[in-house]
């Protein structure tokens, strides 16, 4: 599966510098930091979390886990679970389940990043694939996708 066009057009449309590297395939956001020659802190990985009825892109580094106790508390709800693989190809249907890139605008979904990644100077993350991933400025994806900063993780 190639790199979602609408991903290409998006960052292109918006005159955002990026790099493309090609890795192994692989499936778990710390092998493809390693894959990458990215540190596991400055790899972004894209969860997607279903909270009272509405579904939340959140973005974490590598090195850490996402604490869905302290997502309920950010959002302010009384449930938060994981999507389900099924739910995730549904709305990310341009990607590979697991590979979606960190701009949920594109799939009409608010962001939340953790506060450890805001603080990188350049991220990396998956492009849609399992073989893709793209690094670019963490001010230029904060300025793309308007994440609200929270702690929504606990380390690994």
């Amino acid at each position: 599966m190639p790199i979602p066009h609408a991903f290409n057009e998006y960052l292109n449309l918006h005159k955002v510098a990026y790099e493309v590297i090609r890795h192994r395939r692989d499936y778990t956001a710390q092998q493809t930091a390693a894959d990458t020659h990215t540190k596991g802190k400055s790899f972004a990985k894209t969860v997607i979390v279903f909270a009272d009825n509405q579904y939340y892109m959140v973005v974490l580094p590598a090195t850490y886990l996402v604490s869905l106790e302290k997502v309920k508390n950010v959002l302010n709800a009384g449930h938060a679970s994981l999507a389900t693989e099924d739910e995730i190809a549904q709305i990310c249907s341009d990607c590979e389940v697991g590979a979606m890139p960190p701009f949920g605008t594109l799939y009409e979904l608010p962001v939340y990043v953790s506060h450890h990644l805001a603080e990188d100077h350049m991220i990396t993350f998956n492009a849609g694939t399992h073989e893709d991933v793209i690094r670019i400025l963490y001010k230029d994806f904060e300025t793309l996708a308007k994440p609200n900063v929270a702690n929504i993780t606990v380390e690994h």
